[in-house]
């Protein structure tokens, strides 16, 4: 799963009836966990094993606007990677159904250990499922988050 097909809804809309900023976190972090699910790892599968994907940084370009019930075409790509996985940079870009790119989000994260509350390296299954994602034209190599 590298795309999806979602609707600009009613509590997606802002005040001047275009999708609201946050409405693009929400669809990046749902491409997230999709992700995450088709590759056995599913909020329930997290939950058992103590640990789960940790968000630092959020970016987001806008380029174009969407309105209510229109159609966005949504991708997600891997612009960075640590050896190790214990970093990742995840990138959502959403288009129109012209074609036009609407906005990219660009989110650098890890992997956080629920019990001792530090972050970690993802399992090896998890990490190579990653890898697999289609690379960003700027992806970076990234520096290890662990000590």
């Amino acid at each position: 799963m590298s795309t999806r097909t979602f609707l600009a809804g009613w509590g997606d809309m802002d005040f001047n009836s275009h999708m609201r900023n946050t409405a693009y976190l929400d669809k990046s972090a749902d491409m997230r966990m999709l992700f995450f699910a088709e590759q056995g790892f599913s909020a329930d599968t997290f939950a058992q094993r103590r640990f789960g994907p940790v968000v630092r940084k959020d970016e987001i370009d806008y380029y174009r606007e969407f309105g209510l019930l229109e159609e966005i075409r949504a991708s997600l790509s891997l612009a960075g990677l640590s050896e190790d996985g214990s970093r990742f940079r995840l990138r959502n870009e959403f288009h129109r159904t012209d074609g036009q790119l609407a906005a990219r989000v660009t989110s650098l994260g890890g992997w956080l250990d629920l019990n001792e509350r530090r972050l970690i390296a993802p399992p090896a299954e998890l990490l190579a499922a990653m890898r697999k994602l289609p690379r960003s034209e700027d992806y970076q190599d990234l520096p290890s988050s662990l000590k």
